[in-house]
């Protein structure tokens, strides 16, 4: 997929719990690229995600969450957006132009991988909550993808190499 939008080689989404981060992270080392977590940048920034919920609320977050992605899509290499940071208009135009890569996870994929987790909008409901939130935001995440992946029962790094494959197949922007 060539284009000439800057910004990063690969911009990954998908619900939480699908394994963003970590086939990011194993995407970016093997292509020797930096590689930026947009939530875990607010973190740094703000504190727990969780916290900025309890005392500020879910639009609060949402704004910093937005001016995070706009920093980050501004960066080179490797980025991971937030399951919920698709909802934003602005950066679903955003990632239009861009080649997007959609981590999927199934219900039982993402059973133990958000049980004992802190994330807001999951913290009462547990997978039934994820399914919900998954259901809501399918249409988006599927409207943006270029492609997807599975990381319901595979290892992040086999993820990670189809990926990877998948970047070099397609070539440079």
């Amino acid at each position: 997929m060539a284009s000439d939008v800057s910004g990063p080689l690969l911009v990954i989404i998908g619900p939480p719990g699908a394994g963003k981060t970590k086939v990011g992270k194993r995407v970016a080392r093997r292509l020797g690229l930096p590689f930026a977590d947009t939530d875990k940048l607010i973190v740094a920034r703000h504190g727990a995600i969780a916290d900025i919920f309890a005392e500020h609320g879910e639009p609060y977050f949402r704004a910093l969450e937005r001016d995070t992605v706009v920093e980050a899509l501004t960066t080179e290499g490797i980025v991971s957006l937030g399951g919920g940071a698709v909802l934003d208009p602005r950066t679903q135009a955003d990632l239009r132009e861009r080649r997007v890569a959609l981590i999927m996870v199934d219900e039982d994929g993402v059973a133990e991988r958000i049980e004992g987790e802190k994330r807001p909008l999951l913290a009462a409901g547990g997978v039934a909550a994820w399914k919900a939130l998954v259901d809501q935001r399918r249409p988006i995440y599927e409207a943006l993808a270029t492609r997807t992946f599975d990381s319901s029962h595979r290892p992040m790094d086999d993820v990670a190499a189809d990926v990877t494959e998948w970047l070099l197949e397609e070539g440079d922007r």
